[in-house]
């Protein structure tokens, strides 16, 4: 070897070869006291920590649109409403006939495909949202006034046409907006400005693996943190600090459960507060002080798609119900010896009651849902069907929620159906046709009287006070 450095060449590498080993013989010697721990996933990633080249929600821009906030009242913060339950707290008289025209519009817009629903918060509506042009997620914060773009923060996702693409319905606090992108990327952004604050990439980070038809949870945010199920090789849920985004807790995964399109759903039970999650191949609840696992049972699995959420029901009881020939089958969780411990109180076949994709809704005693042959149905908590809308009235696979003693149903096509909320009989109470697009399946939201749907290309906002 010659060079500048002239017949003594050799000698450079050589030299830097044993400072190299010197070295690191003295790093070894000052850390051999220091006990090595094993990496948990997320716990070395602090927010910010991944560059756009790992985690795209990073490289995301914030847009400015020409919308303002509405002066007008009403909240629907997260998926299923502000109780996770689907049903409407607010006390604003709602009509209980619409006329031949139907229930009034108020504004409509055009969205990238999917069957997301929106979220109402202070005048705003927010929307996880797909631009198929420049193949992005995009969070949109919208006004409930007219539908304008207030922002939209907007990061670089490659998605394919897979019966729809965004999915997931946001949550907002005040202060925060957090949402769930079609390849399971969380996003939390200031609810005011758009800005963001922390991002996630659940794939990356744990291990998970996007579920057919891409991700369909929904965030849900609960004591100052968002609790997610990531379905990872080994954490199957988690606790994320919703100011920092500092992951406060985990959940093991022994089973290898994975996630699915359900979403997670708190608890009261046994004096404390927990979580109820549907897995790939069971159901499991856990601690939400530590994430601890409390209970857990493989007696509930589907096969192909895993969509409604747990039924949280009084006295410990959890009715779990879906599509795909599964039924439904009523939990009930029992103390013993100190822990708790699930029991199946009842199965009930497919034709009697399922849940393809619209989690049921509690209501005075009764279980009221849509069920694979698309009637509307009351039960009792014995699982006896007391009434169905009959074989003539089918709502498909469209979303329902409760307001003030009334059901609002949409079925595959749009058409919005008025319904009694009776433990009785079925009475309709008013129909009329607000979507004219096809696969009307997004949740609905309640804000002020303005309800929100959606269909798979189309979201409109509709009056249904009495005022």
């Amino acid at each position: 070897m010659t060079d500048k450095f002239g017949k003594w060449a050799w000698a450079v590498p050589v030299a830097a070869g044993i400072a190299a080993v010197a070295a690191l013989g003295s790093w070894w010697n000052r850390r051999a006291d220091v006990p090595v721990q094993m990496r948990l996933p997320g716990t070395d990633l602090p927010p910010g920590a991944e560059s756009a080249a790992t985690n795209p929600v990073y490289s995301g821009q914030l847009i400015a649109g020409v919308g303002q906030p509405a002066d007008l009242p009403g909240a629907w913060p997260a998926f299923r409403g502000p109780n996770r339950d689907n049903v409407s707290t607010e006390t604003t008289p709602l009509a209980r006939t619409w006329g031949s025209t139907g229930p009034r519009e108020w504004w409509a817009l055009d969205t990238g495909e999917g069957y997301a629903g929106a979220a109402v918060l202070k005048g705003r509506v927010y929307l996880m949202d797909y631009d198929q042009e420049k193949k992005q997620d995009v969070l949109r914060c919208l006004s409930l006034a007219d539908g304008r773009e207030i922002w939209r923060f907007a990061y670089p996702v490659s998605v394919k046409r897979n019966h729809g693409m965004s999915r997931a319905m946001p949550a907002v606090t005040e202060k925060f907006v957090v949402g769930i992108g079609p390849k399971c990327h969380v996003v939390c952004l200031d609810a005011v400005t758009g800005e963001l604050r922390w991002g996630m990439n659940l794939v990356r980070e744990f291990g998970a693996l996007v579920p057919p038809w891409y991700s369909g949870q929904c965030p849900l945010i609960d004591q100052g943190a968002v609790i997610l199920a990531a379905g990872g090789p080994e954490v199957s849920l988690l606790a994320v600090d919703l100011e920092t985004g500092k992951v406060l807790w985990q959940t093991p995964n022994p089973h290898g459960w994975k996630m699915t399109h359900s979403s997670i759903m708190p608890m009261e039970f046994a004096g404390r507060r927990s979580y109820v999650y549907c897995a790939s191949s069971g159901v499991l609840g856990v601690s939400a002080q530590d994430g601890a696992l409390l209970w857990e049972t493989p007696a509930w699995k589907i096969s192909i798609a895993t969509i409604a959420s747990p039924l949280v029901l009084e006295g410990g009881k959890v009715f779990l119900s879906g599509g795909y020939n599964a039924g439904s089958l009523m939990l009930q969780l029992k103390e013993q010896d100190g822990k708790i411990v699930p029991e199946t109180l009842f199965k009930l076949a497919p034709e009697v009651f399922g849940a393809t994709q619209h989690t049921p809704i509690f209501h005075a005693g009764h279980i009221f849902g849509v069920r694979p042959d698309g009637q509307f149905v009351c039960l009792n908590l014995s699982g006896k069907v007391v009434w169905s809308s009959g074989p003539g009235t089918q709502f498909g696979l469209g979303p329902f929620l409760l307001a003030n003693g009334l059901f609002f149903a949409l079925n595959d096509s749009g058409k919005l159906s008025l319904m009694e909320a009776s433990t009785a009989q079925y009475h309709l109470l008013a129909q009329a046709q607000v979507l004219k697009g096809r696969e009307s399946w997004g949740p609905m939201a309640l804000a002020g009287g303005r309800l929100l749907v959606r269909d798979l290309t189309r979201m409109a906002c509709l009056e249904v006070g009495s005022q």
